[in-house]
């Protein structure tokens, strides 16, 4: 078993390619530290996509958000650098990244990036009674 973070993401076809899904996935104990002073934040990262030909394998993804850990970044940076990253793997037709960051000197920070597929556009919102 790996114990070690690493950068690679991988990914496994998509087992349902002829309707829009979204995968939700959580990772509450995100860590990096702060460029300026080197202290940890800690920050939860919620992903929802919409995928295409690709999933992220959720192992993969466990060790990469670890890979952060000791590595200085801004939350603007590592939020779209993650983003990125993401669709670099996965090229969804959807992405969204929201990470939101515990408080530091009294200041909470949330950044939400997103990705859309060129040509793609969200079914139509169906409210339920």
């Amino acid at each position: 078993m790996t114990t070690q973070p690493s950068k690679d993401l991988e990914v496994f076809p998509n087992p349902q390619t002829t309707s829009d899904y979204t995968i939700h996935i959580r990772i509450p104990e995100f860590t990096c530290l702060c460029p300026k002073t080197g202290q940890p934040d800690f920050a939860e990262l919620r992903i929802a996509y919409v995928p295409d030909r690709l999933c992220v394998e959720l192992k993969s993804l466990k060790l990469y958000a670890w890979s952060f850990r000791d590595r200085g970044a801004f939350h603007e940076a590592v939020t779209n650098e993650i983003l990125a990253d993401l669709v670099a793997a996965t090229d969804p037709n959807f992405m969204r990244l929201t990470a939101e960051f515990n408080v530091r000197g009294g200041v909470y920070t949330t950044v939400v990036a997103d990705h859309r597929a060129d040509g793609w556009s969200p079914p139509e919102r169906i409210e339920l009674p």
